[in-house]
């Protein structure tokens, strides 16, 4: 059986978006194959994904497209025929691809899955017992399987001030920030993207779990890239990021403690259609050891060689892999 393709997405992320990802009414377009050549390292060739093609998707920021190569690499040097669909407008849109079958491979976040596939309203602070509740609800509910569990990446929501901010606020936790809507309101500016500005486990949780309420007028909506320049030259006082995003370090970003622990834990795993995996589970072994080495540090260290560096995401997923002994890269 081979699994159904899909249109690998162009490198760079904005030409992406205006390329259309989506076409409408007809769902996603078809794809292509791996952007770059890749030569088996530890990952050895898997005689049972031999000539199966295998679909990758991936959500449209950094951090999800190169986790999305990642991914198309380390398949590829296991043996499989892989296409790229990367860089899927909406962490929704994403979900249904795999559901339906248009991707067959997605690295998702157990946080996003818990409240914003299945409608939870309350985190699980322990990260453990939180991919057990939503590895078991995906499984029933969704025929999502989940696997290559990784605790050592956790990407959260947070919001960060730039230095001056910090100190002029006096702000170092979440729990200040109903202080400075009351004291000093004119100051109170929050920059969202639009996704976490309607999200149950995004801004109007927050507002709601630390009491108090932005002024509309006060909030702009951004995109995700854009919000760390914004808050670094005060265009807004508190900045929406992802606490793996290397431009928090490049522009000295200060990030608020989440001091009533709100958001949930964002660790990164595996997930594809269960039929799928029972069909190959030899995608797990694959995926385990690449696991086992990501951590909160690498990845802000990839994407600082996207977003600050300008590096392009594939090459970086790629040298990745390759430094890690994952893959050869041919020539080299």
């Amino acid at each position: 059986m081979k699994l159904r393709t899909s249109r690998r997405g162009a490198l760079k992320l904005a030409s992406l978006a205006m390329t259309g990802v989506l076409l409408s009414g007809c769902g996603l377009s078809s794809g292509s194959s791996v952007p770059l050549a890749v030569e088996p390292g530890s990952i050895q060739p898997v005689p049972e994904l031999e000539g199966v093609t295998i679909t990758v998707g991936s959500k449209n920021f950094t951090e999800q497209v190169v986790l999305g190569y990642i991914a198309q690499f380390a398949l590829s040097a296991g043996g499989a025929e892989v296409r790229d669909l990367s860089n899927i407008v909406g962490s929704s849109t994403a979900r249904n691809a795999l559901q339906s079958g248009q991707i067959d491979i997605l690295w998702d976040y157990t946080g996003t899955s818990w409240i914003s596939y299945n409608g939870n309203n309350d985190p699980i602070p322990d990260a453990r017992a939180q991919y057990e509740a939503v590895a078991k609800q995906d499984l029933e509910r969704n025929g999502v399987a989940w696997t290559a569990i990784d605790y050592n990446v956790d990407n959260t929501y947070a919001f960060a001030v730039n230095q001056d901010a910090a100190r002029r606020l006096g702000v170092e936790k979440l729990s200040d920030i109903p202080r400075v809507v009351a004291e000093r309101p004119d100051e109170a500016t929050f920059c969202v993207d639009t996704e976490f500005a309607n999200r149950n486990d995004g801004f109007p949780g927050v507002q709601q779990e630390y009491g108090f309420t932005a002024d509309k007028s006060k909030v702009k909506t951004l995109t995700e890239g854009s919000i760390y320049q914004a808050t670094a030259n005060g265009t807004c006082t508190f900045g929406e990021v992802f606490t793996t995003d290397g431009r928090i370090k490049a522009l000295d970003l200060k990030v608020l403690d989440d001091d009533k622990l709100f958001f949930p834990r964002y660790n990164i795993g595996v997930t594809t259609r269960d039929e799928l995996l029972e069909r190959y589970p030899q995608i797990t072994a694959i995926f385990e050891p690449v696991s086992a080495v990501l951590t909160n540090e690498e990845l802000v260290r990839l994407n600082a060689q996207v977003d600050v560096d300008g590096r392009d995401p594939a090459d970086v997923a790629r040298d990745w892999m390759a430094e890690k002994g994952f893959v050869k890269i041919p020539g080299r």
